[in-house]
């Protein structure tokens, strides 16, 4: 594969200027299927992440940014998103060689839909800010009649922290709500996939985003640690693990933050005895090998009824027997590889675990035959499992997927909801009032009927139950996160 060349700076981003940062560290970006080094870019320090820590506080404080009327701030993220559109064939290219993302999620979940919510924000500022209204006159006991007005205003200085899986994705995720509220913002983008996160300082510069607004900083444990602990940062939203997402909640509570966090998944699809399993087998499918199955929401628990389960493994195996493992460029591959040496042997232990629990693996378990270069794994299926089992309740992050039967509908529900985690999850029922049913006692922040609609949908809602997370991205509800609410009183006349 020939690497794709980089027109864009890879140093930080601090307060408007391109920088080397205050050490000479650099991190290789490496291509998991090749394993060959695409770049290198600066390693953050402490310092560094300081630096934009301030430049993002004066930018709030004193910049224009935060008190430019909405139909302003709209304004620009809409040049940002035309110059996005301009380069999407370059940012494609980059995330298939850096996040290892084949062409259709690289050209649709990795950059299409993030281009589309960018415009969404922009369209939404307006009217969240237009919101504001009078509240009505009061009387108080002793403190006679008052009235006022409810307001909205921008959150301030806010961290973002998204994971390496879906980088482009994720970051802006969190930037367009942010810059559509009008906070000032440091991005830190995963130390694997930190390519994609930096090229928006490109876009940001070409739609003339003020300096300051924007800084992107790489960086490990320390600098993470310095943007969830600075009381400068008034919030913090991360992308990532159940394990580290707990630490960024508790290293965020000394300033008392206000933290949002999308964390882990183990999804269950319930599949009924009436469903269609064609659409039900696709859908495992999906689970298992898309971005090999590097995704938080990724349905890799299939839930089945008794009667059918036997089917429905037959088709979901010889689904997975017509994957394609390999390198993402090529057109004929379906799923690429992991993202590092690290994550393809934490999935394979898991996997040994399965077998030494009693589980049975029905294909795959192994490394993909040919391919002695990259992070591959080839996609595998487990059956005989119970939801005591670590690979009902761990998240692989991997191409792996699990199918337990159940009797009743309310075997169906305590399966799924036997979980840490609550992100997403799928019904599929012939009846589709049965199957909304069950959605409803589902405890989960989404669920997808009968295989409609992807799950992700920019003006949607998403977000986590239990240990996937606190608050919610996308649409009128991650805007929200960004804005604070204040009330201005008066006596009344």
């Amino acid at each position: 594969m020939a690497e794709p060349e980089l027109p864009f700076s890879t140093r930080l981003y601090i307060d408007g200027r391109h920088t080397d940062g205050t050490t000479d560290a650099r991190i290789p970006v490496r291509n998991p299927a090749t394993e060959e080094t695409i770049a290198e870019v600066p390693l953050a320090s402490v310092s560094d992440v300081r630096r934009a820590i301030a430049a993002a506080r004066s930018a709030f404080d004193e910049g224009p940014w935060p008190r430019m009327r909405p139909a302003e701030r709209a304004a620009v993220l809409l040049r940002m998103a035309e110059e996005l559109e301009r380069r999407l064939p370059e940012l494609i290219a980059l995330n298939m060689a850096e996040a290892g993302s084949v062409r259709w999620i690289a050209e649709s979940i990795q950059t299409g839909i993030p281009v589309a919510h960018l415009r969404d924000m922009a369209e939404r500022v307006m009217p969240a800010f237009a919101w504001e209204r009078a509240m009505d006159p009061t009387i108080t006991p002793g403190r006679g009649i008052s009235q006022g007005l409810l307001r909205r205003e921008p959150f301030g200085v806010c961290a973002l922290i998204p994971a390496y899986n879906f980088p482009f994705f994720l970051s802006m995720m969190k930037l367009a709500p942010a810059l559509a509220a009008g906070c000032t913002v440091v991005l830190k983008p995963a130390l694997t996939t930190p390519l994609d996160s930096l090229l928006l300082s490109d876009f940001a510069e070409a739609a003339g985003l003020p300096p300051g607004v924007l800084n992107i900083v790489t960086g490990d444990v320390e600098a993470g640690r310095e943007l969830t602990t600075d009381p400068r940062v008034d919030l913090v939203s991360f992308t990532g693990s159940d394990a580290v997402g707990r630490q960024v909640y508790a290293q965020a509570a000394g300033s008392l933050k206000k933290v949002v966090l999308e964390l882990g998944g183990k999804s269950a699809s319930i599949v009924c005895a009436d469903a269609d399993l064609e659409g039900a087998a696709r859908a495992a499918l999906s689970g298992i090998t898309t971005h090999a199955g590097q995704g938080c929401s990724l349905l890799t628990r299939t839930v089945v009824h008794e009667s059918v389960h036997d089917e429905l493994v037959a088709r979901i195996r010889a689904g997975l027997a017509q994957v394609t493992v390999g390198d993402p460029a090529r057109e004929s591959t379906t799923m690429g590889p992991l993202i590092s040496e690290a994550q393809r042997a934490k999935v394979e232990k898991l996997i040994r675990t399965g077998e030494e629990e009693g589980a049975r693996i029905v294909t795959g378990g192994g490394r993909p035959a040919g391919l002695d270069q990259g992070y591959f794994v080839e996609p595998t299926l487990f059956v005989d499992v119970d939801t005591s089992m670590t690979i009902a309740r761990t998240e692989f992050f991997g191409p792996v997927g699990v199918v337990i039967p159940f009797r009743s509908t309310d075997d169906a529900v305590r399966i799924a909801n036997d979980s840490p985690y609550g992100l997403s999850g799928g019904v599929w029922s012939a009846d589709t009032t049965a199957a909304y049913e069950i959605a409803a006692r589902l405890r989960t922040g989404g669920v997808v009927l009968n295989g409609g609609g992807s799950g992700v949908n920019p003006r949607a809602a998403f977000g986590g139950y239990k240990q996937s997370g606190l608050g919610r991205e996308w649409g009128e509800f991650g805007l929200d996160e960004y804005l604070q609410t204040k009330s201005v009183s008066w006596a009344a006349r």
